[in-house]
């Protein structure tokens, strides 16, 4: 049965006093399948940003503990912070993170804001995928006012609580909803202007700003305002005029590729009625929000960027804009933050994207490829950014898996008289060691004047890396078959039922233990094929390496196949039995070919190179 996973990330307006924040926070990881992740305070935002994650039921239980202390122990009469919000617990989204939709996150959403305008008496709205209405998706919108203006808010018909409750003046309201993974990320400058960091984040964000001509440099800000006028229509854009708003709609779709009309509604105008209202000029990025702010604690300017889907657009890309705009304004960017968690694809994506401009191999490994990521963005320039901390999802092996044993430690734990780690484990490891000789071949000759061989270089270490780490996780894996099966034979065998169950659990577990060294086995020809092409891309100077690699490649699939047959014995399926040794034969005679081949090449190669030496 698949694991059922949901983010909750609560932000709750109180960045100044810890104690507060440990009272909301301890309550939170008082919750039992709940594991609370990260904690961010900010206090020239005056707001923390929560992160936890479990079970859909652990995290509902966690989300409704978080606002109900965050109401006891914050008075919004008294807060005041950079940031926007409107209530104690401000905003609560669900995120999926595995096995669980995001109509699951949002009914999650619909259920906690009916708990907590029922027990809390706090007024709740919905926003994201949980919205009510279309006009309520958009976060900005449902907390516009904020809490200075969430009284006279809540007595207009059109901005009814999803939730009513009673107007509760210390916690104000709460919003919460479901949607994907937003990473909340800032760009610092070398200036102390807010208003340096808002120009930028105009350009950046998808709404835009209000469109300007006449003079826009270096600050866009200080070119003069233009307005719609009947028959003369400007596009926000370019200098374009159309005499008819339809033929600037239409320029800007083809020319632009937006929505004008739908630019307009973002930004509160009416495309309906057009003509007096200030024209709009659309920003650089889908799905990006932005907005600039000082930072007292820095004593810099951000541009503060929420990017609600960061696979249409990566925060490097954003950053490297960022940087361009800047400089043409005579501002740097000195780096960047990451407010609360990022998750690993996005950061690998940027660490993978410098190392390419670099014209460097990102057929590394995966550290290797995200610590790229933080120099290269800055990650760690107003704060530490530590990597097991900030990145959800981070591929990690248990401290006490063999492979995060010393090399020392586990090979004497090899030469115990325990069956395991045993053969398949070693196996497993051989042909690990095989991929990554095959990736460091093809990485040395990276960069060479051929550059349709550095492609195949390239793509050479990044197969070989996923097969390394594919292997290295078998060296465990084979080993906790083998218990499994063990664990299986001590089984009570009684009764006839208990021997039924006890030789059902033994068939199982046989197999388990068949798949994990015939995956070993599969994986490590793959291996060899690689080290093989690794031979014909690399540098000379590296050949012995590529060789080498081949003949560990080779042990482990001779290993895998070995480890196969002997389990087959025991098996009692005759049909599954026949298959798997004719796999083997299979595998094992291409394995054989493969490296006599390789081997053939290198010999030749190198016995060339003594004969020209002579």
């Amino acid at each position: 049965m698949s694991r059922k996973l949901v983010e909750c990330v609560p932000n709750i307006s109180e960045g100044r006093d810890a104690a507060k924040i440990k009272q909301v926070t301890d309550a939170i990881a008082a919750v039992v399948g709940v594991k609370l992740l990260d904690v961010d305070p900010g206090a020239d935002t005056n707001r923390t940003v929560i992160t936890f994650v479990g079970e859909p039921e652990a995290v509902l239980e966690g989300a409704f503990v978080c606002i109900r202390e965050a109401a006891k122990v914050i008075d919004m009469r008294q807060h005041h912070g950079a940031h926007p919000r409107m209530g104690a617990a401000d905003v609560v989204p669900f995120v999926p993170v595995e096995g669980v939709s995001m109509e699951d996150c949002a009914d999650l959403a619909r259920r906690l804001g009916e708990r907590v305008a029922r027990e809390l008496a706090i007024p709740v709205y919905l926003y994201e995928a949980a919205a009510s209405r279309p006009e309520r998706r958009n976060l900005a919108e449902v907390r516009k006012g904020e809490y200075e203006g969430l009284a006279k808010k809540l007595q207009d018909p059109q901005w009814q609580p999803d939730f009513v409750a009673a107007y509760n003046a210390q916690a104000g309201a709460a919003i919460m909803g479901a949607r994907e993974f937003l990473v909340a990320y800032n760009v610092t400058l070398n200036s102390g202007s807010k208003d340096h960091a808002t120009d930028i984040a105009f350009e950046l964000r998808e709404k835009g700003r209000v469109a300007r001509r006449g003079r826009v440099k270096p600050y866009y800000q200080t070119g003069e305002l233009i307005f719609y006028a009947e028959g003369s229509f400007p596009c926000g854009n370019c200098d374009f005029t159309g005499v008819a708003f339809q033929e600037t709609v239409d320029h800007c779709a083809k020319a632009h590729g937006y929505d004008l009309p739908g630019l307009m509604r973002m930004n509160d105008v009416d495309p309906g009625n057009p003509v007096g209202q200030k024209v709009r000029r659309r920003g650089i990025f889908d799905h990006c929000k932005a907005i600039g702010w000082y930072v007292d604690t820095y004593r810099r300017a951000q541009i503060s960027v929420n990017l609600t889907d960061y696979k249409q657009t990566a925060p490097h890309t954003v950053l490297e804009e960022a940087r361009s705009l800047a400089a043409e304004r005579g501002l740097v960017v000195t780096g960047s933050e990451i407010v609360g968690l990022v998750p690993f694809q996005c950061l690998l994506a940027s660490g993978k994207h410098y190392l390419k401009a670099m014209g460097k191999s990102t057929g590394v490994p995966t550290v290797d490829i995200l610590q790229t990521a933080v120099f290269s963005m800055g990650l760690g320039d107003v704060a530490p950014f530590e990597i097991e901390k900030k990145v959800l999802g981070l591929p990690t092996c248990d401290a006490k898996a063999l492979v995060a044993m010393p090399v020392h430690a586990f090979a004497d734990e090899v030469s115990r008289d325990t069956p395991a780690p045993g053969g398949g484990s070693i196996a497993a490891l051989a042909g690990s060691l095989g991929a990554a000789l095959a990736s460091m071949v093809a990485n040395l000759a990276q960069g060479g004047a051929d550059a349709e061989k550095d492609v195949k270089r390239l793509a050479l270490a990044e197969q070989a890396q996923a097969l390394k780490d594919r292997l290295m996780a078998a060296v465990d894996a084979d080993t906790n078959a083998f218990n499994a099966f063990m664990d299986a034979r001590r089984l009570p065998d009684a009764t006839p039922e208990q021997k039924a169950a006890r030789q059902a659990a033994m068939q199982a577990g046989l197999k388990v233990a068949i798949d994990v060294p015939l995956d070993t086995a599969k994986a490590s020809y793959a291996a060899l094929e690689l080290s093989g092409e690794a031979s014909r891309l690399g540098k000379v100077a590296s050949i012995t390496d590529a060789a080498v690699g081949a003949q560990m490649a080779f042990a482990g699939v001779r290993g895998g196949i070995w480890n196969v047959v002997i389990n087959l014995k025991d098996i009692t399926d005759a049909v599954y039995v026949a298959d798997m040794q004719a796999q083997c034969a299979e595998l094992l005679a291409k394995a054989t070919e493969k490296l006599a081949e390789v081997t053939a090449f290198i010999d030749q190669k190198l016995l060339d190179r003594l004969n020209k030496k002579k």
